[in-house]
């Protein structure tokens, strides 16, 4: 009898091109493909929440997969993490409906973003958070925040290189808080497009700079134009932290 096993996965995502398969780089996808059929002998292509691009790190990250093993559902998560490398970690499993898909089921995603805001670099925070050297206007980029708040089309926060028709998302929050010299940013919505969340944090940083007013934010959103909008932050400094079901 098949079943449909549900994984929570933490993973530091420094060394793999992301969460799906490619050709000839390391994925986490594939990490976790070949740990299963490890334990178990078959040949399974996990299915995941969401494709975390290349560098891009999860505290939890879901993914499920069918399975005719006779492995007790929460038995799976110390299994697998006896054959996964120390940077990927199955934090729970559990058996779910047949109809459950990670990916199509979901119902929101709170990612999280981390700056460093200081003069010098740090070895700690390398691959973990996004390194700004300059002073930034913090309440500025906390007054930037809330434009994005609201269901709203979300066209110049997709990167290019898709195929979306429809740009329109909800966002419940979008925060930042500071602890030290981490400016750390919380958003948490139905969906998010292709870069978007690393998009956001490029603008609100400029804006942190100097570069561009908040209200940048609300134009772009009414005329979704991406070229009055500033950089994209880099993936390390992302975290998907939760799905929503």
């Amino acid at each position: 009898m098949e079943r449909n096993i549900k994984l929570t996965i933490e993973y530091d995502g420094s060394h793999y091109h992301g969460w799906q398969c490619q050709k000839d780089v390391a994925s986490v996808q594939e990490t976790l493909s070949k740990a299963i059929k490890k334990l178990t002998g078959e040949d399974i292509m996990p299915e995941g929440a969401g494709r975390t691009d290349e560098g891009v790190h999860a505290y939890g990250q879901v993914a499920n997969f069918r399975t005719k093993s006779s492995i007790p559902a929460e038995k799976f998560t110390p299994a697998l993490n006896t054959h996964l490398p120390e940077d990927i970690v199955i934090v729970s499993s559990e058996e779910v409906d047949p109809n459950f898909h990670a990916r199509f089921s979901a119902k929101g995603k709170h990612y999280r973003y981390i700056v460093l805001n200081r003069p010098q670099r740090s070895a700690i925070w390398a691959k973990r958070a996004w390194h700004v050297r300059g002073e930034l206007d913090f309440e500025a980029m906390v007054k930037a925040s809330q434009y994005f708040v609201g269901r709203h089309s979300f066209k110049a926060f997709c990167a290019s290189g898709h195929n979306i028709k429809n740009f329109e998302r909800t966002i419940f929050l979008s925060q930042w808080r500071r602890e030290g010299d981490l400016l750390i940013f919380d958003t948490k919505g139905e969906g998010f497009l292709y870069n978007m969340v690393r998009i956001m944090v490029g603008t609100m940083v400029d804006i942190g700079k100097g570069r561009f007013k908040p209200e940048v934010i609300k134009e772009a959103i009414e005329t979704g134009e991406r070229n009055n909008l500033g950089v994209t932050a880099p993936p390390y400094g992302l975290y998907l932290m939760e799905v929503y079901y």
